[in-house]
Protein backbone atom coordinates (compact mmCIF):
# COMPACT_ATOMS: atom_id res chain seq x y z
CA UNK A 1 0.00 0.00 0.00
CA UNK A 2 1.04 3.62 -0.63
CA UNK A 3 0.70 6.24 2.07
CA UNK A 4 1.92 9.76 2.87
CA UNK A 5 4.02 9.64 6.05
CA UNK A 6 5.21 12.52 8.24
CA UNK A 7 8.60 11.85 9.87
CA UNK A 8 9.37 15.37 11.16
CA UNK A 9 7.38 18.57 11.54
CA UNK A 10 8.10 21.68 9.50
CA UNK A 11 7.33 25.17 10.89
CA UNK A 12 4.53 27.22 9.35
CA UNK A 13 5.78 29.76 6.85
CA UNK A 14 8.08 27.16 5.29
CA UNK A 15 7.62 26.14 1.68
CA UNK A 16 6.21 22.64 2.02
CA UNK A 17 6.80 22.10 -1.68
CA UNK A 18 10.53 22.55 -1.05
CA UNK A 19 10.76 20.92 2.39
CA UNK A 20 8.54 17.96 1.40
CA UNK A 21 7.61 16.87 4.94
CA UNK A 22 5.20 14.18 3.71
CA UNK A 23 6.89 11.18 2.13
CA UNK A 24 4.72 9.04 -0.14
CA UNK A 25 6.04 5.52 0.30
CA UNK A 26 5.21 1.84 0.28
CA UNK A 27 4.07 0.33 3.58
CA UNK A 28 3.21 -3.25 4.40
CA UNK A 29 -0.50 -3.81 3.85
CA UNK A 30 -2.12 -5.02 7.10
CA UNK A 31 -5.20 -7.21 7.40
CA UNK A 32 -8.05 -6.08 9.65
CA UNK A 33 -8.28 -7.64 13.10
CA UNK A 34 -11.46 -8.40 15.00
CA UNK A 35 -13.74 -5.37 14.94
CA UNK A 36 -11.87 -3.74 12.05
CA UNK A 37 -12.28 -3.15 8.33
CA UNK A 38 -9.93 -2.83 5.39
CA UNK A 39 -10.99 0.08 3.18
CA UNK A 40 -9.82 0.87 -0.35
CA UNK A 41 -9.57 4.68 -0.30
CA UNK A 42 -10.99 6.35 -3.40
CA UNK A 43 -10.56 10.01 -2.38
CA UNK A 44 -9.03 11.72 0.64
CA UNK A 45 -9.18 15.44 1.29
CA UNK A 46 -6.78 17.89 2.87
CA UNK A 47 -7.87 19.76 6.01
CA UNK A 48 -6.27 22.41 8.22
CA UNK A 49 -6.11 19.79 10.97
CA UNK A 50 -3.63 17.89 8.78
CA UNK A 51 -1.63 21.07 8.29
CA UNK A 52 -1.52 21.67 12.05
CA UNK A 53 0.13 18.27 12.54
CA UNK A 54 2.68 18.99 9.82
CA UNK A 55 3.65 22.36 11.34
CA UNK A 56 3.78 20.93 14.87
CA UNK A 57 0.97 22.96 16.42
CA UNK A 58 -0.98 19.73 17.00
CA UNK A 59 1.53 17.40 18.60
CA UNK A 60 1.22 13.80 17.43
CA UNK A 61 3.57 10.83 17.71
CA UNK A 62 5.79 10.48 14.67
CA UNK A 63 6.24 8.94 12.21
CA UNK A 64 2.57 9.09 11.30
CA UNK A 65 0.55 8.33 8.16
CA UNK A 66 -1.62 11.42 7.83
CA UNK A 67 -5.12 12.07 6.54
CA UNK A 68 -8.46 11.92 8.35
CA UNK A 69 -11.19 12.79 5.83
CA UNK A 70 -11.98 10.28 3.10
CA UNK A 71 -14.39 8.01 1.27
CA UNK A 72 -13.85 4.47 0.02
CA UNK A 73 -15.11 0.93 -0.41
CA UNK A 74 -14.83 -1.88 2.10
CA UNK A 75 -12.18 -4.34 0.93
CA UNK A 76 -11.97 -6.73 3.89
CA UNK A 77 -14.01 -7.41 7.02
CA UNK A 78 -12.52 -8.51 10.34
CA UNK A 79 -13.99 -11.06 12.72
CA UNK A 80 -17.06 -9.98 14.62
CA UNK A 81 -18.20 -7.34 12.13
CA UNK A 82 -21.62 -8.37 10.85
CA UNK A 83 -23.28 -5.14 9.72
CA UNK A 84 -20.78 -4.09 7.04
CA UNK A 85 -19.90 -6.06 3.90
CA UNK A 86 -17.16 -6.09 1.28
CA UNK A 87 -18.04 -3.53 -1.38
CA UNK A 88 -19.97 -1.19 0.92
CA UNK A 89 -19.56 2.51 0.20
CA UNK A 90 -18.27 4.24 3.35
CA UNK A 91 -17.34 7.66 4.72
CA UNK A 92 -14.48 7.56 7.22
CA UNK A 93 -14.90 9.39 10.54
CA UNK A 94 -12.01 10.58 12.72
CA UNK A 95 -13.57 9.83 16.13
CA UNK A 96 -14.29 6.08 16.51
CA UNK A 97 -16.64 6.13 19.51
CA UNK A 98 -16.34 3.21 21.91
CA UNK A 99 -19.97 3.30 23.05
CA UNK A 100 -19.08 2.56 26.68
CA UNK A 101 -17.37 5.64 28.15
CA UNK A 102 -19.05 8.50 29.98
CA UNK A 103 -19.32 10.70 26.87
CA UNK A 104 -20.67 7.95 24.64
CA UNK A 105 -23.28 6.95 27.21
CA UNK A 106 -24.34 10.59 27.41
CA UNK A 107 -25.00 10.61 23.67
CA UNK A 108 -21.87 12.63 22.81
CA UNK A 109 -19.68 10.19 20.85
CA UNK A 110 -17.57 13.00 19.38
CA UNK A 111 -16.06 13.35 22.87
CA UNK A 112 -15.39 9.63 23.35
CA UNK A 113 -12.72 9.18 26.03
CA UNK A 114 -11.29 5.99 24.55
CA UNK A 115 -11.13 7.53 21.06
CA UNK A 116 -9.25 10.55 22.44
CA UNK A 117 -6.75 8.18 24.03
CA UNK A 118 -6.02 6.06 20.97
CA UNK A 119 -6.15 9.00 18.56
CA UNK A 120 -3.51 10.68 20.69
CA UNK A 121 -1.26 7.61 20.80
CA UNK A 122 -1.52 6.77 17.09
CA UNK A 123 -3.22 3.43 17.75
CA UNK A 124 -6.60 2.06 16.67
CA UNK A 125 -9.70 1.52 18.78
CA UNK A 126 -9.27 -2.27 18.81
CA UNK A 127 -5.51 -2.53 19.15
CA UNK A 128 -2.09 -1.02 18.65
CA UNK A 129 -0.92 0.54 15.39
CA UNK A 130 -0.74 -1.84 12.46
CA UNK A 131 1.18 0.16 9.87
CA UNK A 132 4.80 -0.81 9.25
CA UNK A 133 7.49 0.06 6.76
CA UNK A 134 8.99 -2.87 4.80
CA UNK A 135 11.86 -2.80 7.32
CA UNK A 136 9.42 -3.15 10.23
CA UNK A 137 9.36 0.42 11.60
CA UNK A 138 6.09 1.33 13.28
CA UNK A 139 4.04 4.04 11.58
CA UNK A 140 1.34 5.68 13.71
CA UNK A 141 -2.23 6.09 12.53
CA UNK A 142 -3.71 9.59 12.22
CA UNK A 143 -7.03 9.86 14.07
CA UNK A 144 -7.77 6.20 13.39
CA UNK A 145 -7.96 6.84 9.64
CA UNK A 146 -4.60 7.61 7.90
CA UNK A 147 -6.43 8.41 4.70
CA UNK A 148 -3.64 9.83 2.53
CA UNK A 149 -3.22 6.37 1.12
CA UNK A 150 -4.78 3.85 -1.22
CA UNK A 151 -5.84 1.58 1.65
CA UNK A 152 -6.54 1.86 5.37
CA UNK A 153 -7.38 -0.46 8.24
CA UNK A 154 -9.87 1.25 10.54
CA UNK A 155 -12.18 0.36 13.40
CA UNK A 156 -15.73 -0.52 12.37
CA UNK A 157 -16.70 2.49 14.48
CA UNK A 158 -14.71 4.75 12.13
CA UNK A 159 -17.02 4.29 9.14
CA UNK A 160 -20.57 5.19 8.16
CA UNK A 161 -22.11 3.26 5.28
CA UNK A 162 -23.67 5.54 2.66
CA UNK A 163 -25.70 4.93 -0.54
CA UNK A 164 -23.79 3.82 -3.61
CA UNK A 165 -24.99 6.70 -5.77
CA UNK A 166 -23.43 9.52 -3.70
CA UNK A 167 -20.49 10.86 -5.76
CA UNK A 168 -17.18 10.27 -4.04
CA UNK A 169 -16.11 13.88 -4.61
CA UNK A 170 -19.08 14.92 -2.47
CA UNK A 171 -18.97 12.10 0.09
CA UNK A 172 -15.26 12.68 0.82
CA UNK A 173 -16.04 15.92 2.65
CA UNK A 174 -18.72 14.59 4.99
CA UNK A 175 -16.42 12.91 7.52
CA UNK A 176 -14.87 16.12 8.85
CA UNK A 177 -15.68 19.47 7.20
CA UNK A 178 -19.42 18.94 6.85
CA UNK A 179 -19.87 17.17 10.20
CA UNK A 180 -17.88 19.84 12.03
CA UNK A 181 -19.32 22.96 10.42
CA UNK A 182 -22.91 21.76 10.15
CA UNK A 183 -22.84 20.29 13.63
CA UNK A 184 -21.50 23.48 15.19
CA UNK A 185 -24.64 25.29 14.02
CA UNK A 186 -27.28 22.58 14.24
CA UNK A 187 -26.04 20.59 17.26
CA UNK A 188 -23.87 22.83 19.44
CA UNK A 189 -25.61 26.16 18.90
CA UNK A 190 -29.03 24.71 17.92
CA UNK A 191 -29.75 27.75 15.75
CA UNK A 192 -33.45 28.39 15.16
CA UNK A 193 -35.22 29.95 12.18
CA UNK A 194 -35.17 33.73 12.30
CA UNK A 195 -32.00 34.00 14.37
CA UNK A 196 -28.77 35.63 13.22
CA UNK A 197 -25.41 33.95 12.71
CA UNK A 198 -21.91 35.25 11.96
CA UNK A 199 -19.21 32.86 10.75
CA UNK A 200 -15.58 33.89 11.11
CA UNK A 201 -13.24 31.91 8.82
CA UNK A 202 -14.33 30.61 5.44
CA UNK A 203 -12.47 27.38 5.01
CA UNK A 204 -14.46 24.22 4.39
CA UNK A 205 -15.64 24.06 8.02
CA UNK A 206 -16.70 27.71 8.10
CA UNK A 207 -18.48 27.44 4.77
CA UNK A 208 -20.28 24.33 6.01
CA UNK A 209 -21.42 26.40 8.99
CA UNK A 210 -22.71 29.05 6.58
CA UNK A 211 -24.69 26.36 4.74
CA UNK A 212 -26.07 25.05 8.03
CA UNK A 213 -27.19 28.51 9.15
CA UNK A 214 -28.99 29.06 5.85
CA UNK A 215 -30.53 25.59 6.10
CA UNK A 216 -31.76 26.36 9.63
CA UNK A 217 -33.57 29.44 8.32
CA UNK A 218 -31.36 32.10 9.93
CA UNK A 219 -32.59 35.57 9.01
CA UNK A 220 -29.03 36.91 8.72
CA UNK A 221 -25.90 34.90 7.90
CA UNK A 222 -22.81 37.12 7.94
CA UNK A 223 -19.61 35.53 6.63
CA UNK A 224 -16.24 37.03 7.56
CA UNK A 225 -12.79 36.29 6.12
CA UNK A 226 -9.81 38.48 5.17
CA UNK A 227 -9.46 36.50 1.93
CA UNK A 228 -11.89 38.31 -0.36
CA UNK A 229 -11.61 35.59 -3.00
CA UNK A 230 -13.83 33.44 -0.74
CA UNK A 231 -16.60 36.00 -0.37
CA UNK A 232 -18.62 35.06 -3.46
CA UNK A 233 -18.36 31.40 -2.49
CA UNK A 234 -19.83 32.26 0.91
CA UNK A 235 -22.75 34.01 -0.79
CA UNK A 236 -23.26 30.94 -2.96
CA UNK A 237 -23.31 28.84 0.22
CA UNK A 238 -26.11 30.94 1.70
CA UNK A 239 -24.55 33.98 3.36
CA UNK A 240 -26.66 37.15 3.32
CA UNK A 241 -23.62 39.43 3.78
CA UNK A 242 -19.86 38.99 3.50
CA UNK A 243 -16.88 41.07 4.49
CA UNK A 244 -13.42 41.29 5.97
CA UNK A 245 -12.75 41.35 9.74
CA UNK A 246 -12.52 45.15 9.56
CA UNK A 247 -16.07 45.24 8.19
CA UNK A 248 -17.55 42.75 10.65
CA UNK A 249 -18.83 45.23 13.25
CA UNK A 250 -20.60 47.33 10.62
CA UNK A 251 -22.16 44.36 8.83
CA UNK A 252 -23.39 42.84 12.09
CA UNK A 253 -24.83 46.17 13.27
CA UNK A 254 -26.61 46.67 9.95
CA UNK A 255 -28.13 43.19 10.10
CA UNK A 256 -28.98 42.92 13.80
CA UNK A 257 -28.54 46.23 15.57
CA UNK A 258 -26.82 44.88 18.68
CA UNK A 259 -25.08 41.63 17.78
CA UNK A 260 -25.76 38.18 16.39
CA UNK A 261 -27.39 35.33 18.27
CA UNK A 262 -24.54 32.97 17.36
CA UNK A 263 -20.98 33.59 16.22
CA UNK A 264 -19.00 30.62 14.88
CA UNK A 265 -15.22 30.85 15.18
CA UNK A 266 -13.68 28.62 12.50
CA UNK A 267 -10.23 30.21 12.36
CA UNK A 268 -8.36 28.62 15.26
CA UNK A 269 -7.46 31.94 16.86
CA UNK A 270 -7.88 33.06 20.48
CA UNK A 271 -8.00 36.64 19.25
CA UNK A 272 -10.93 35.84 16.97
CA UNK A 273 -12.75 34.00 19.79
CA UNK A 274 -12.46 37.15 21.90
CA UNK A 275 -13.71 39.26 19.00
CA UNK A 276 -16.69 36.94 18.52
CA UNK A 277 -17.74 37.50 22.12
CA UNK A 278 -17.96 41.21 21.36
CA UNK A 279 -20.14 40.55 18.31
CA UNK A 280 -22.88 38.47 19.98
CA UNK A 281 -25.96 39.98 21.58
CA UNK A 282 -26.97 39.58 25.21
CA UNK A 283 -27.62 35.89 25.76
CA UNK A 284 -25.81 35.01 22.55
CA UNK A 285 -23.36 32.15 22.01
CA UNK A 286 -19.89 31.88 20.56
CA UNK A 287 -19.12 28.44 19.15
CA UNK A 288 -15.41 27.67 18.81
CA UNK A 289 -14.59 24.99 16.23
CA UNK A 290 -11.11 26.11 15.20
CA UNK A 291 -7.95 24.65 16.72
CA UNK A 292 -5.74 27.37 18.23
CA UNK A 293 -2.12 26.57 19.01
CA UNK A 294 -1.94 24.73 22.38
CA UNK A 295 0.01 27.63 23.88
CA UNK A 296 -2.64 30.22 22.96
CA UNK A 297 -4.49 31.77 25.89
CA UNK A 298 -7.83 33.54 25.91
CA UNK A 299 -8.33 36.74 27.92
CA UNK A 300 -11.79 38.32 27.86
CA UNK A 301 -13.85 40.50 30.23
CA UNK A 302 -15.36 38.02 32.67
CA UNK A 303 -18.51 40.07 33.19
CA UNK A 304 -19.70 39.20 29.67
CA UNK A 305 -20.88 35.84 30.97
CA UNK A 306 -22.94 36.43 34.11
CA UNK A 307 -23.49 40.10 33.31
CA UNK A 308 -24.68 39.67 29.73
CA UNK A 309 -25.59 35.99 29.68
CA UNK A 310 -23.15 35.25 26.87
CA UNK A 311 -21.95 31.69 26.34
CA UNK A 312 -18.68 30.29 24.99
CA UNK A 313 -19.17 26.77 23.64
CA UNK A 314 -16.54 24.35 22.40
CA UNK A 315 -17.59 22.12 19.51
CA UNK A 316 -15.49 19.08 18.60
CA UNK A 317 -16.54 17.39 15.36
CA UNK A 318 -19.68 19.49 15.60
CA UNK A 319 -20.99 17.46 18.57
CA UNK A 320 -21.99 15.03 15.85
CA UNK A 321 -23.41 11.55 16.07
CA UNK A 322 -22.00 10.35 12.72
CA UNK A 323 -24.36 7.40 12.24
CA UNK A 324 -27.27 9.82 12.65
CA UNK A 325 -25.92 13.02 11.14
CA UNK A 326 -24.15 11.87 7.98
CA UNK A 327 -27.31 10.23 6.54
CA UNK A 328 -29.32 13.29 7.65
CA UNK A 329 -26.94 15.73 5.96
CA UNK A 330 -26.74 13.58 2.83
CA UNK A 331 -30.52 13.81 2.72
CA UNK A 332 -30.29 17.60 2.77
CA UNK A 333 -27.71 17.44 -0.02
CA UNK A 334 -29.94 15.14 -2.08
CA UNK A 335 -32.83 17.61 -1.65
CA UNK A 336 -30.64 20.43 -3.00
CA UNK A 337 -30.56 22.23 0.35
CA UNK A 338 -26.89 21.61 1.13
CA UNK A 339 -24.57 22.50 -1.79
CA UNK A 340 -21.51 20.63 -0.50
CA UNK A 341 -20.11 20.32 -4.02
CA UNK A 342 -19.25 24.03 -3.80
CA UNK A 343 -16.47 23.16 -1.34
CA UNK A 344 -14.69 20.94 -3.88
CA UNK A 345 -11.71 22.68 -5.48
CA UNK A 346 -9.94 20.00 -7.53
CA UNK A 347 -8.33 16.55 -7.45
CA UNK A 348 -4.60 15.86 -7.52
CA UNK A 349 -2.44 12.74 -7.33
CA UNK A 350 -1.20 11.85 -3.84
CA UNK A 351 2.37 12.56 -4.98
CA UNK A 352 1.39 16.27 -5.03
CA UNK A 353 0.41 16.29 -1.34
CA UNK A 354 3.15 18.72 -0.24
CA UNK A 355 2.17 21.23 -2.91
CA UNK A 356 -1.36 20.86 -1.54
CA UNK A 357 -0.16 21.89 1.91
CA UNK A 358 1.17 25.15 0.45
CA UNK A 359 -2.07 25.79 -1.44
CA UNK A 360 -4.15 25.23 1.70
CA UNK A 361 -1.89 27.40 3.88
CA UNK A 362 -2.14 30.21 1.32
CA UNK A 363 -5.93 29.97 1.15
CA UNK A 364 -5.89 29.02 -2.53
CA UNK A 365 -8.07 25.91 -2.06
CA UNK A 366 -11.09 25.00 0.03
CA UNK A 367 -11.13 21.22 -0.31
CA UNK A 368 -8.50 19.62 -2.54
CA UNK A 369 -8.97 15.88 -2.97
CA UNK A 370 -6.23 13.33 -3.53
CA UNK A 371 -6.07 9.96 -5.19
CA UNK A 372 -3.30 7.48 -4.49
Amino acid sequence: MRAAVLYATVPSGTSYTEARPLVVQELNRPAPRAGELGVAITYSSLCHSDLSVVDGSRVRPLPMALGHEAVGRVDAVGDGVTDVSVGDHVVLVFVPSCGACRACKAGRPALCHRAAEVNGSGDLLHGEALLRTPSGERINHHLGVSAFADYAVVARESVVVIPDDVPDTVAAMFGCAVLTGMGAVLNTAAVDAGQSVAVFGLGAVGLSAVMAAALAGAAAVIAIDPNTSKHQLALDCGATAVGTPEEAARLIAEATGDGVDTAVEAVGSARVIASCLEHVTRGGAVVSVGLPHPSAELTVPALQFAGAGKRLLGSYMGDAVPERDIPLYLGYWREGRLPVELLYTDTKPLDDINEGLDALAAGHVVRRLFQA
